[in-house]
């Protein structure tokens, strides 16, 4: 299934992403530091969601309390509720 989550606090203002048996694919970043998060989707593809937030989760950039990171790690975790949801 396909998500988005706008991101809060970040350069970059939304991630999009699939979750297929719990498995996250087609990661896009909207806006941010292309190259940095082109190969966070890259590392992202295939990966385990539950995994990934917690790698992600938490990561800072700069004086900031997120990063698009951590922004895509809460975008999972709302992705993986909305999926027990159903």
């Amino acid at each position: 299934m396909k998500y988005k989550h706008k991101n809060k606090g970040t350069c970059s203002t939304e991630v999009s992403f699939e979750i297929e048996n719990g498995k996250v694919h087609n990661v896009v970043f909207t806006g941010g530091c292309n190259g940095n998060l082109k190969a966070i989707g890259l590392l992202s593809e295939g990966q385990d969601a539950t995994t990934l937030i917690s790698l992600l989760k938490g990561n800072t950039c700069g004086w900031k309390d997120t990063s698009c990171a951590d922004q895509f790690a809460i975008g999972l975790e709302n992705a993986l509720k909305e999926e027990e949801k159903k």
